[in-house]
């Protein structure tokens, strides 16, 4: 039997727009997602295998391995640089196994591109400072439908780019769970943020005056929450990346000098 104290409550809830809900995946869309996050998965595998590949070359011969030059060895020549069969065995088959899992990483961006490049958005986001290819088929296939989102303020703490914690008073009670929003996105826009303060003049200088206030980490996080606000407009509005109007006038006018 329906208790009344139950669905009296829940409608109390809706009432108050308190009530909380989720949001389910398209269905077509949910097996490509999955199969970007497994790209991750691989990259970690491939990356632990590159580090141990340079420690074993640097206990070895006491010299250093640069990455630039690994991604060049192959099996015969990796073999080549050490005189023990087993230092011999060990380079060859760590090779083998980072070129199988760069094969395997190439098949699964290129499936993924496929699809993020149909949903509107995709082009958007590339025009957006720190987002190239990767992350912008990461943003694309995390977020799904972007009106789920009432606003970017929303969309920011979804992408876990702003402080959770609770206040009375204007003073601190407590901090929320930190493990709210997805962590998938949150990595984005922190990759983003980091590759923006690099390569994008306006977001640099942005970065530079908030890190001489602050700290670097918390520039960088506060630089993602920027770029996540700014993301929400573009695939809200459709419109392409305009520094205007994510620093100002003054980022608009810098531009042209």
């Amino acid at each position: 039997m329906p208790n009344t104290n139950d669905a009296f409550f829940l409608a109390e809830l809706l009432r108050l727009k308190i009530l909380p809900t989720g949001h389910i995946y398209d269905a077509q869309l949910r097996p490509v997602r999955d199969l970007l996050r497994r790209r991750l998965t691989l990259v970690h595998h491939r990356t632990a295998l590159m580090l141990s590949f340079k420690s074993l070359y640097t206990r070895t011969t006491g010299q250093e391995m640069t990455l630039s030059r690994l991604k060049e060895l192959e099996i015969k020549k990796t073999q080549e640089l050490y005189d023990h069969p087993a230092n011999q065995l060990i380079a060859g088959l760590q090779i083998k196994h980072i070129e199988q899992l760069s094969e395997s990483i190439a098949k699964i961006e290129k499936s993924v591109l496929d699809s993020a490049r149909e949903l509107p958005c995709y082009t958007q986001l590339l025009s957006l400072p720190g987002v190239g290819k990767i992350l912008g088929m990461t943003i694309t296939m995390e977020v799904g439908e972007i009106k789920r989102f009432a606003d970017p303020g929303n969309f920011a703490s979804y992408c876990r780019t702003v402080e959770a914690r609770r206040t009375s008073n204007e003073k601190k009670k407590g901090a929320n769970n930190s493990k709210c929003g997805n962590k998938y996105l949150a990595w984005a826009f922190v990759e983003a943020a980091n590759f923006a303060k690099r390569y994008d003049e306006q977001c640099r200088k942005w970065y530079d005056r908030k890190a001489a206030k602050t700290s670097k980490v918390i520039a960088t996080k506060a630089l993602a929450c920027k770029l996540a606000k700014a993301a929400w407009y573009l695939m809200a509005e459709g419109t392409n990346y305009d520094p205007a109007r994510m620093f100002g006038q003054s980022g608009k006018n810098e531009m042209k000098t």
